[in-house]
């Protein structure tokens, strides 16, 4: 049926073709006879119509001249800035427009129009409104005279050639699409106007070929030996764009609207998604510190997703209007009545109904996941700014990096789950006994024989944060298991060990927790000295070594008891051993005591305290006894029967 149609529409075509010319006079015919039977009346009319739009339009920019300069004395440091700046300027430029379009429509208010004529003056009004609109539009995605106003991110030359070729590519649609209606009031019939559109259409194709062949070099990609030249590769991007665009022309020309409408979708809307994701990364970027940056530097930036959660709302729900969008033009082109399938209780209809549920569910999913996720990264972000390593406000940033990272990840489940839930419920699936059946059964089985283990983690991890036992960045020992927490799932926790290996404990497998992280550590070591030293002056030296150290500007921020010397520990064969203690932050005791020992050996040297060596004593008997006993010796060193 589809064929016969295409192939119907052509032969009409065909038929159209020789009389065109015909049809086309007889349309002009018809709108002259109608001027000359009104004579002067109606160029009166037309230069009233035009007459109050241009008042009209002067009017709006005298009230509303104090916007622009506002605009350009805005210092566009901070985000809020920027958005006011392109909303006052879409506003304004949207206002001169609907004032224009005032003025004009005032005067079929006050004026009487004969029916032809006002039809032909409100179609081109509503042509020219429209390509004033674009020009708004325009002015703010590309700004060409003024670079800092620039929505979409590119050079000055790229943003006015973009610029003309947008305003000449809407204003040839808009005068061609109103004069096709027009000729249909002028009686021309079907299959000419088709011809006249088909033919003003070959002027939208070479508008958009001149614009794919000559459109600007955007910033150059790195190439590697093994990737196309940047010349070549524009050349084929060039070549298929340009077959793209024609084969759009012959599916419109032959009558395919179905494919036509849906190769317009499968490649304009991955464009529109990447042109607004750019926009929105330029517009909410992060202020830059020391001046704007440049048109180049904007646009080599600009695939990377501006931090925040303004611009990932704003970026995701664009994603989400363009698809929804998207979806809206497709029923359009594709004749289907969306009223009459929402009433419909068809089983096509309820399964493309239940499909289109389900693609809204699925977008509002990721729009919601990308949010909590933006306001996640922005927590973890605001907790690596400590002001004191040891402040309670450093305590509650450690414990929001050790939870923000699990949270992440049970959110993404959760949503993962219902979402899929709810598009099976919007297919018209009955999830009642899934759900049942995987809670009761599948789930039931899997806990009752081969996930207790799992339980038991992931509950013995819940515990562990609830009692605040660790967090990310401390040092913990458990068992045979120790090292820096350095990140958590919902089973397990990852230890750094000191000298590299990575440590993945199960929660359920560390039972009792050291953490030598927390507060402060008591360092205590012995010192031995022979048993003839002064242990008065020794006392009076290590008193003063931990004075020293106090006092040092590196060291002393991390002492929070100073060196000092308890008393005799114990006797041993070699000397007098008496203990040291000092008080510090956790993890800063070693770096310490490696200082301690060095003076402490430096000051008891210069004062004459003798540190306590192990020694052998042998004792000797007379000679005789000293030679039988080397003769027996050698005696059992010969070998037997020597």
């Amino acid at each position: 049926m589809r064929l016969a149609a295409i192939r119907g529409h052509l032969a009409g075509l065909v038929m159209a073709a020789p009389v065109l010319p015909q049809a086309l006079s007889e349309a002009i015919g018809t709108l002259r006879g109608e001027l000359v039977r009104h004579g002067t009346g109606d160029v009166l009319l037309l230069a009233a119509f035009l007459v109050l739009g241009l008042a009209a339009h002067r009017f709006y920019r005298r009230i509303a001249r104090a916007a622009p300069a506002w605009v350009a004395a805005l210092p566009l440091v901070s985000v809020r800035q920027r958005v006011q700046a392109v909303g006052v300027r879409l506003a304004h430029g949207c206002g001169m427009a609907m004032a224009f379009a005032l003025g004009c429509l005032a005067a079929f208010l006050v004026l009487p129009w004969p029916p032809l004529l006002r039809k032909v003056a409100v179609g081109y009004l509503s042509a020219v409104v429209i390509l004033w609109l674009a020009l708004a539009i325009g002015r703010c995605l590309f700004s060409p005279d003024e670079g800092r106003l620039r929505v979409l991110p590119m050079t000055d030359a790229a943003a006015a050639f973009w610029q003309h070729r947008l305003l000449l590519f809407v204003a040839w649609f808009a005068f061609g699409w109103i004069t096709i209606r027009l000729l249909d009031t002028l009686g021309m019939p079907l299959e000419a106007r088709h011809l006249c559109a088909y033919l003003l259409g070959l002027g939208l194709l070479g508008i958009a070929i001149e614009a794919i062949w000559r459109r600007p070099a955007g910033v150059a990609a790195s190439t590697t030996r093994f990737a196309m030249p940047q010349e070549q590769r524009r050349r084929v991007v060039s070549w298929l764009l340009s077959a793209y665009a024609v084969g759009l022309w012959l599916l419109w020309v032959i009558g395919a609207l179905p494919l036509f409408w849906l190769m317009v979708v499968l490649v304009g809307l991955p464009a529109a998604i990447a042109l607004a994701q750019r926009a929105a990364g330029h517009l909410l970027r992060p202020a830059r510190p020391a001046g704007d940056e440049t048109p180049a530097e904007a646009e080599a930036t600009a695939g990377v997703e501006a931090a925040g959660v303004g611009a990932t709302c704003v970026a995701r729900g664009l994603r989400a209007a363009l698809i929804i969008g998207a979806a809206l033009l497709l029923a359009w082109g594709w004749q289907i009545d969306l009223v009459a399938l929402a009433a419909s209780d068809s089983l096509g209809t309820r399964l493309l109904r239940g499909a289109l549920n389900a693609v809204v569910i699925v977008l509002a999913a990721d729009f919601l996941w990308h949010v909590m996720k933006a306001l996640i990264d922005a927590g973890l972000a605001a907790s690596l700014d400590t002001a004191h390593p040891e402040s309670r406000e450093a305590r509650r940033q450690a414990r929001l990096r050790t939870l923000l990272p699990i949270l992440r990840n049970v959110l993404f489940i959760v949503l993962v789950v219902m979402a899929l839930l709810m598009a099976l419920a919007a297919l018209s699936i009955d999830i009642g006994p899934l759900v049942a059946g995987a809670g009761a059964g599948v789930v039931g089985v899997a806990v009752g024989f081969g996930a207790q283990t799992l339980v038991k983690d992931v509950i013995s991890g819940m515990f562990y944060l609830l009692d605040d036992a660790f967090r990310v960045g401390e040092y913990i020992q458990s068992g045979s298991y120790k090292g820096t927490v350095e990140s958590f799932s919902l089973r397990s926790v990852m230890l750094r060990h000191h000298r590299g290996p990575l440590y993945t404990v199960p929660f359920g497998e560390l039972g009792a927790v050291q953490n030598m992280s927390r507060d402060w550590v008591i360092d205590k070591f012995t010192v031995g000295v022979t048993y003839d030293s002064d242990l008065v002056k020794a006392r009076k030296l290590i008193k003063q070594i931990g004075a020293e150290l106090a006092a040092d500007p590196e060291l002393a921020p991390h002492i929070i008891d100073t060196l000092k010397m308890q008393g005799v520990e114990t006797f041993s064969e070699c000397g007098i051993q008496i203990r040291i203690k000092m008080m510090t932050k956790p993890g800063e005791q070693f770096v310490i005591r490696r200082k301690a020992y060095a003076m402490i050996r430096e000051a008891f040297n210069a004062n004459g305290i003798a540190f306590a060596l192990p020694t052998v004593t042998v004792a000797g008997g007379d000679a005789g006894a000293a030679a039988g006993a080397q003769k027996a010796l050698e005696a059992a060193r010969q070998p037997e029967g020597a």
